[in-house]
């Protein structure tokens, strides 16, 4: 089974790398973009036919290692 996990800060959480990515957008004259916020992204491939299994062990993943649940969301989705 696959599926991926999406990571991102926060709201209110300061964004510096993606600030960054927003100048960096500007002064490459790309124009329309109002804001960019970065986050991770992670595909996973489980051995679990299961879609409720899956799920708990991506969040056991995600709660240990895969993000920072002071600063950090994450989305798990499974196809």
């Amino acid at each position: 089974m696959k599926a991926r996990v999406v990571v991102t800060l926060r709201n209110g959480i300061l964004d510096p790398q993606g600030k960054a990515i927003e100048g960096a957008l500007k002064a490459l004259h790309v124009n329309g973009i109002k804001s960019v916020r970065q986050g991770k992204i992670f595909d996973v491939e489980l051995d679990a036919a299961d879609h409720g299994a899956a799920e708990a062990v991506l969040r056991e993943a995600c709660e240990k290692l895969l993000a920072n649940q002071v600063v950090e969301d994450y989305q798990v989705e499974i196809p």
